[in-house]
């Protein structure tokens, strides 16, 4: 991994969806929660050239511009168009403000750059099950967005040689690097947060969805850092600690949604999707949490019990595990994947794997025959041939 993407990582990922925009939080948070919250239809005017704020849309128009020319950036036309339209339906007046940045890191993130850039990671796409969840992470970032939230942050730095310190940062790392540094360098307060999930939720449920999704999406998250973490995660882990309480935030955003049923769109979102997931899972795969990833497949899983693909890559995160049963579990994902139609011919790869490392001579031969029938150029043929030289008798 290049030094510019650890950088990244370190600096952004532990602030899940928590990048907002750019101007004071209003004073005093409303007492009645049920109340809405009124969201601006103007759009927002460039600031001055002599101001704080200024300083920091130059330097993101800087930095985005060089980002979009790094190979993280994923360029998929369709993918990136559906996003667009799916951001302006809830941004509304704002949406010719708005541009979207897909990055492909296999961490749960979107965040919302002071001068409108969005940036999404694909380990988020990855996660959420339908297009509604989606919507409810994009109206959070939205409401940081129009409540100007980061500018606030900015301010609160207390003096102009904390600024100039902060703005040196971005000199010393690449493009991406900025970016993520730029969405690691604030942390919301929890009435922040809690405007920013009351204002989500307004906008979701203005676009029609079905707004229970969007309590789904953090208790996702939750049981997933909750394999390694425990079960006081959600008040230890930086991605929970400046968001109100999981179990408070459940309630609120029950609450706010008023019980309405609106839509889903899971069809949809998966057909979006489905052309990159291989790639997504994959590199979930090199993340190295295999008991978080498992954790992660299982949930998609009961949605879609015979998905080969997501069957196929349980069965890999099994094997990278190697505990006590994760062979006998790797195997029995893996048989079932390959009475599937369409398959991934990885499948008889990691079989004959498996097979060789027990000794089980002719079932190896056979499955790893079968993959090199399937996928003649996949890049280790070589390599899988030199095993079957091995298996000859």
């Amino acid at each position: 991994m290049p030094a510019s993407r650890r950088a990244w990582l370190k600096g952004a990922c532990a602030h899940c969806a928590s990048l907002g925009a750019f101007s004071p939080l209003l004073a005093h948070a409303q007492s009645d929660l049920t109340d809405p919250l009124p969201v601006p239809e103007q759009r927002f005017l460039r600031p001055a050239a002599d101001t704080d704020e200024a300083g920091l849309w130059a330097l993101m128009e800087r930095d985005e511009a060089r980002a979009r020319r790094t190979p993280l950036v994923v360029r998929d036309p369709a993918l990136n168009s559906y996003l667009k339209n799916l951001v302006c339906s809830l941004a509304g007046p704002h949406c010719p403000d708005v541009r979207v940045l897909v990055v492909r890191t296999p961490h749960f993130n979107a965040s919302m750059a002071p001068n409108g850039l969005m940036l999404i990671w694909t380990g988020l796409l990855l996660r959420v099950e339908n297009e509604a969840q989606l919507a409810s992470v994009i109206s959070h970032e939205i409401g940081h967005y129009v409540e100007r939230h980061t500018l606030q942050s900015l301010r609160d730095l207390k003096s102009r040689a904390a600024f100039a310190q902060f703005l040196s940062l971005f000199g010393l790392v690449g493009a991406l690097g900025a970016l993520g540094i730029l969405a690691g360098a604030y942390s919301f307060s929890r009435e922040q947060e809690t405007r920013a999930d009351r204002i989500g939720m307004q906008l979701m449920l203005k676009g029609g969805y079905d707004g229970a999704e969007a309590t789904k999406v953090w208790d996702n998250l939750l049981t997933e850092l909750q394999v390694r973490g425990g079960e006081d995660v959600g008040r230890r882990s930086p991605m929970f600690a400046t968001h109100p309480p999981p179990r408070d935030r459940a309630e609120n955003l029950k609450k706010w949604s008023g019980g309405s049923i609106g839509r889903i769109e899971r069809d949809k979102y998966q057909a979006v999707v489905s052309p990159s997931r291989a790639l997504w899972l994959e590199d979930e795969l090199r993340r190295g949490q295999y008991d978080e990833t498992l954790t992660l497949l299982n949930r998609l899983l009961r949605g879609d019990a015979v998905n080969p693909l997501l069957l196929y890559t349980r069965a890999e995160a099994h094997r990278a595990r190697a505990a006590v049963g994760d062979v006998e579990r790797a195997m029995a994902d893996l048989q079932l994947a390959v009475q599937q139609p369409h398959s991934p011919p990885e499948a008889y790869r990691s079989m004959g794997l498996i097979h060789r490392q027990i000794g089980a001579k002719q079932a190896a031969t056979t499955a790893l025959s079968t993959y090199i029938e399937r996928a003649p150029q996949a890049p280790d043929i070589e390599l899988i041939k030199s095993h079957l030289q091995e298996l000859q008798p």
